[in-house]
């Protein structure tokens, strides 16, 4: 991903308001994220734990998600859970369903969208092995190409859930 500037993401979201946008806490280490070994922006609100935020680059413009989880959740909670975007596998609340409001009038209207994804949204940095998941119970037989490329397509398919019949 490239190196995208505070208002870049502020203006990409397109399931918040814009007030909402310019409110939300960016990551804390946002000087020095490694921009390179990610496929997308993804971090959880220091402020606020229980929301989270994405921004991907699609068709050449930046797309800004806002995410919640539930409040309380799975404390002590030790099952294997696998990631539908980056497929690794976590425990101990590693994975959480995440729900996004969709974008337009669907959103508006109370839609959303869930999907188990990893609670800290570092899945491109999974999928590159520069975090290592203490839950994986098989060896990945991907190439890290191939891994990148499974990474790419679910978040694609999680973003056209959002996104679709928006204007």
């Amino acid at each position: 991903m490239r190196p995208i500037t505070e208002s870049e993401i502020r203006a990409s979201f397109v399931n918040c308001s814009k007030g909402e946008a310019q409110r939300l806490n960016l990551p804390r280490d946002f000087a020095g994220l490694p921009w390179d070994d990610l496929d997308f922006l993804g971090w959880r609100d220091p402020g606020a734990p229980e929301r989270g935020y994405l921004v991907a680059e699609r068709s050449g413009r930046l797309v800004g998600i806002a995410l919640r989880t539930a409040s309380g959740g799975s404390r002590g909670f030790t099952a294997r859970s696998i990631c539908t975007i980056c497929k690794t596998t976590r425990t101990g609340g590693g994975v959480a369903l995440l729900a996004a409001r969709r974008a337009g009038e669907a959103g508006r209207n109370g839609n959303t969208v869930g999907q188990y994804i990893c609670s800290d949204l570092a899945c491109s940095l999974y999928a590159r092995g520069k975090k290592i998941s203490a839950g994986t119970l098989l060896d990945e037989t991907l190439d890290p190409a191939a891994r990148i490329a499974r990474v790419e397509k679910g978040l694609d398919t999680f973003l056209n859930r959002i996104t679709a019949g928006a204007n």
